[in-house]
C-alpha cells in the first residue's frame, strides 16, 4: 500500500458505521484541537488583558463567520465534487477540481483581506459595538484578516483531503499549527503586553505554517489529487459546478451570520460589557458542543457524496440514519455536561463572577437542547452530498435565519431579556430539522425511482 492510500477510506464498500467512526473521529479532534487553541486565546486575553479586551475579541466573532462563510461554503462545494470523482474513479476530472479549487482559496483569501481592512470598522459600530471594546475590536479584526489567504488555503485543501476519507492528516496539522498558535499567544500577551493585537498575530503565523503543510501534503501525495503548482487553473466547468454547490451553503452561512450578527446587536443593546464577556465565555463553551456535532455533518457530507457519485443510493440513506443517531447521541451528552460543569468550565476564561453567570445563562438555554442544531446540519449536509444544495439552503435559512430575525424583531422587542432572546436557538433547530427530513425522504424517493 503507497503512503498516501493508508490515509484514504473507502466509503462505497463494506460496513458503514465502522469507517463513519474512523473518519469522524480524526475529524473532531481537529475541531476540538481547533476550538482549544481558540478558547486558549479568549483565556489569554480574559486573564491578562481584561474585560474590555475579553469583550472586543467577543463581539469580532459573529462579524468574522458574516464575511468568511460565503467563502467557506465555496470549500463545501469543493468537498461534495471531489468526493463525486472520487467515488465515479474520474481521474481527471479530479485533478482539475483539486487545482481549480485551491487557486480560488488563494483568490477569495485576498478578496476577504480587502474586505475585512476596508469594512472591519463601519459594521463594528453598526452592530453597537460598546464604546468600551470597539479600539480594541478594530485592530484585531483588521490585523486577524491578513491571514485570510492561509486560512482560505487549509480549509479547501483539508476539504480535498476530507472527501477522499483522510482526516487524519488535517489533525496532525491543526495540532502542530494550534500549539504554536497557543506558545505565541502566551509570548504576546502576557510579556510583550500586546494585547488583542498579539492574539490576532498569533494566529496568522500559526495559519501560515497550517497552510504550508496542507500544500506541501498535496504535493507530495500520489493520488489524482496531487497538487502541482504548475498545474493552477480555474477549469470554468468544475468553477461552476463547486459554485452550484457550494455557494447556496455559503449564502446559508452568511445568512446564519445575520442572523447571529443581530443576535450580537440584541446582546450589545444592553451596552453592558459585562454581559457581551459573559455571552462571549459561553459562545466558546458550546462550541465545543457545536464542533464535536458539526464533525458528523461533515462526515455525512463526504459519505454521501462518494456513495452518490458510485451510484449506491440505498448506502446514502443508511448514511443519514446512522449520522443523525451518532449526533443525537454526542449532542445530548456534550451539551447537559457542559451546562452541568458550566461554572467550573467557565471560571477557566475569567475570574469575573459576573461574567461567569452570564455565560452560564447562554450555555443553559442553548446547549440542553443543541443536538437538534446537529440533526438539523446533518441531514443538510446529506442533501448536499447528493447535489441537492439550493432546497437545504432554502430550508435553514426560512426555519432558522428568518424565524431568528421575526423573534428578535417581536418576541424579544416586546420581552427585552437574555433569556427570550436565547430561546429562539432551540425552536428554530427543531423545526428546521424536521422539514430537513420531510424533504430528505421525498428526494430520496424520487432519486431511487428515476
Amino acid at each position: 500500500m503507497s503512503n498516501t492510500k493508508r490515509f484514504e477510506i473507502d466509503m462505497c464498500n463494506g460496513p458503514l458505521l465502522g469507517k463513519m467512526l474512523k473518519f469522524y473521529f480524526p475529524l473532531m479532534a481537529s475541531s476540538m484541537l481547533q476550538l482549544v487553541f481558540n478558547a486558549a486565546d479568549v483565556i489569554v486575553v480574559g486573564r491578562f488583558a481584561g474585560s474590555e479586551a475579553l469583550a472586543a475579541v467577543g463581539s469580532t466573532s459573529a462579524l468574522i463567520n458574516l464575511l468568511t462563510n460565503l467563502f467557506i461554503g465555496l470549500s463545501v462545494g469543493a468537498n461534495v465534487m471531489v468526493a463525486r470523482y472520487y467515488g465515479a474513479k474520474k481521474d481527471d476530472e479530479l485533478s482539475d477540481m483539486v487545482h481549480t479549487s485551491m487557486l480560488t482559496a488563494l483568490i477569495s483569501g485576498v478578496l476577504l483581506t480587502v474586505i475585512g481592512l476596508l469594512f472591519s470598522a463601519p459594521i463594528l459600530r453598526l452592530m453597537g459595538t460598546t464604546k468600551d471594546a470597539l479600539p480594541l475590536a478594530v485592530i484585531y479584526m483588521r490585523i486577524y484578516f491578513c491571514g485570510m489567504p492561509f486560512m482560505m488555503v487549509y480549509n479547501f485543501g483539508a476539504a480535498v483531503l476530507r472527501a477522499i476519507g483522510d482526516t487524519r492528516r488535517p489533525m496532525i496539522f491543526l495540532f502542530i499549527s494550534g500549539a504554536l498558535n497557543f506558545v505565541l499567544n502566551i509570548i504576546f500577551v502576557v510579556p510583550l503586553k500586546m494585547s488583542v493585537a498579539g492574539v490576532a498575530l498569533a494566529t496568522i503565523i500559526s495559519q501560515g505554517l497550517s497552510a504550508f503543510l496542507i500544500i506541501r501534503c498535496l504535493i507530495l501525495s500520489e493520488g489524482a489529487y496531487k497538487l502541482v503548482i504548475s498545474k493552477l487553473h480555474i477549469n470554468k466547468d468544475k468553477f461552476l459546478r463547486m459554485i452550484q454547490i457550494g455557494l447556496p451553503a455559503g449564502v446559508q452561512g452568511v445568512l446564519f451570520s445575520i442572523s447571529n450578527v443581530i443576535i450580537q446587536s440584541s446582546v450589545n443593546s444592553f451596552d453592558d460589557t459585562i454581559i457581551v464577556a459573559g455571552n462571549t465565555t459561553g459562545q466558546n463553551i458550546e462550541g465545543f458542543v457545536y464542533m464535536a456535532m458539526n464533525a458528523f455533518s461533515q462526515t455525512a457530507l463526504s459519505f454521501s457524496g462518494q456513495n452518490y457519485g458510485a451510484k449506491k443510493y440505498d448506502r446514502i440513506n443508511k448514511v443519514l440514519w446512522i449520522a443523525l443517531a451518532c449526533v443525537s447521541i454526542v449532542g445530548l451528552t456534550m451539551g447537559n455536561l457542559s451546562v452541568l460543569f458550566g461554572r467550573p468550565l467557565l471560571s477557566l476564561y475569567t475570574d469575573d463572577p459576573n461574567v461567569v453567570t452570564y455565560g452560564l445563562l447562554r450555555i443553559t438555554y442553548i446547549c440542553t437542547l443543541y443536538f437538534l442544531c446537529g440533526t438539523m446540519d446533518v441531514a443538510s449536509g446529506v442533501m448536499r452530498g447528493m447535489g441537492y444544495s439550493i432546497l437545504p439552503t432554502i430550508v435553514s435559512l426560512t426555519g432558522a435565519c428568518i424565524f431568528r430575525i421575526i423573534w428578535i424583531f417581536t418576541v424579544f422587542v416586546r420581552l427585552h431579556s437574555l433569556e427570550v432572546l436565547y430561546s429562539s436557538y432551540p425552536i428554530s433547530w427543531f423545526l428546521t430539522t424536521a422539514v430537513h427530513l420531510i424533504c430528505f425522504m421525498v428526494v430520496y424517493n424520487k432519486l431511487k425511482k428515476s
